[in-house]
């Protein structure tokens, strides 16, 4: 993943190894990163207990939300994948107790498959 991909919005996979001080904070006791995927600033992480959003704010992105999604609360999920004509696709995930999905605009390969199949490999049976 190059400087180009990045500010075309086509960012895929980031390396965990590189995450694992800034999340630190944020893991239970035993928790590990698994994933996580990018797209310039903000990034869906997955853990092996849970999924994280980080949607990272302002000019500096100095102002950081992470959303922890444990995954028994993931309802259903989606994507619209990318088009000849579109530069990203739509990632909307459902939890329980809530009616309007959570939504993502990942990039045209922002790692979509290797999310999808991360999400139905953790998805309650």
């Amino acid at each position: 993943m190059g400087l180009i991909d990045t500010l075309l919005g086509h960012a895929g996979e980031k390396p965990v190894e590189k995450l694992a001080e800034e999340f630190a904070p944020l893991l239970a006791p035993g928790e590990t990163l698994e994933r996580a995927f990018g797209l310039i600033r903000d990034l869906i992480v997955f853990t092996d207990r849970r999924m994280i959003l980080v949607d990272k704010q302002g000019v500096t992105g100095s102002k950081v939300q992470y959303l922890s999604i444990p995954y028994r609360s993931i309802v259903m999920f989606s994507v619209e994948t990318a088009g000849h004509f579109d530069m990203d696709s739509e990632l909307r995930i459902w939890l329980s107790g809530q009616s309007a999905p959570i939504a993502r605009t990942l990039g045209r390969d922002g790692g979509v498959r290797e999310i999808l199949s991360l999400l139905a490999r953790h998805a309650p049976r």
